[in-house]
């Protein structure tokens, strides 16, 4: 196992060098400059701030020496934020973002599992085809859809919740959360139901009811532990997709997350900050992977004999 985590550690570093190399020249090859604002800029400021800044060098130049600074940490200063770096901004809204994201993966994990079982235990019945059918809704609605509907609805109408900002007000992480894990639920409650039903109809199964078991204890104790491996394996890329889905989120809610960071940066050609974030949520999405195959193997024995031989 320990081979294996290694083996999988080299692999991210081309990965992540491959993405580095893309996301640089993607925002070097958009039009306009991180100094390109709606007032002209005097020729004499620019050329200094692009000396500043180390913009005026070549482009490989610039790539090299970014890269040579954030191996050891340092993402660079920001262009948009004076004063303040890359780093300083990651650690401002990068907790908030995280919480967020453990907010919507708990709401995914309990509506979608809870789903998911109640609906394998009675297929082809109203409590199978009533989850289901919420589940594909959930599936065919996006967060910049489900949002503004559950604002007007719970924040407006109803007036139940508020509809922006973060810790201020109780009951504001509300709206953000269901909105971010409804999608994921709504898969989570698939793979739970199809992952539950086959695991009911195995052979070990019947054993276990043949031997006067009581129908919790198969269920609880052996039909999900089986049943939920295709969960599991879809939580690293959940965790991943719950962390890149909140840009659009925290800026339907104004929640001050690093999503709302990255779209200003987007708009405003932060260089840096687009960069930086980008290699980090690559790198969570990495390990999140990493965790979740870890996971797997410990969960599933055959899962870990192919890890260990492979």
């Amino acid at each position: 196992m320990l081979s294996f985590i290694l083996r999988r550690l080299l692999q991210a570093i081309p990965v992540l060098l491959a993405v580095s190399v893309i996301t640089f020249l993607l925002i070097h090859a958009a039009p306009g400059g991180p100094f390109a604002e709606e007032k002209a800029v005097p020729p004499e400021v620019l050329k200094h701030l692009n000396e500043r800044y180390k913009l005026d060098q070549p482009v490989h130049v610039q790539f090299y020496d970014y890269i040579s600074h954030a191996v050891q940490g340092d993402l660079g200063p920001s262009f948009k934020y004076p004063g303040r770096s890359v780093n300083e901004i990651i650690a401002v809204g990068f907790p908030v973002t995280l919480e967020l994201g453990c907010y919507a993966l708990l709401f995914a994990l309990l509506i979608g599992i809870g789903s998911g079982v109640c609906a394998a235990l009675s297929p082809n019945t109203w409590q199978d085809y009533l989850p289901m059918t919420f589940a594909t809704i959930g599936i065919c609605l996006p967060a910049y859809v489900l949002g503004p509907l559950l604002v007007l609805v719970f924040g407006i109408w109803l007036e139940w919740l508020p509809v922006a900002g973060w810790g201020l007000i109780p009951g504001d992480k509300v709206l953000p959360s269901v909105t971010l894990g409804s999608v994921y639920a709504a898969y989570i409650a698939r793979l739970s139901r199809g992952g539950m039903l086959e695991a009911l109809s195995r052979d070990f199964i019947r054993t276990a009811r043949a031997k006067g078991m009581s129908e919790a204890v198969i269920i609880f104790r052996h039909a999900m532990r089986v049943g939920l491996l295709p969960v599991v394996s879809f939580l690293g890329p959940a965790l991943a997709g719950l962390l890149s889905g909140s840009f659009v989120v925290e800026t339907i809610f104004q929640v001050p997350g690093l999503g709302r960071y990255f779209v200003h940066g987007a708009f405003n050609r932060d260089y840096t900050l687009i960069l930086g974030v980008t290699l980090l949520f690559a790198s969570l999405i990495i390990v999140f992977n990493l965790v979740a195959d870890v996971m797997l193997a410990w969960i599933d024995p055959k899962v870990r004999q192919e890890t260990v031989n492979g």
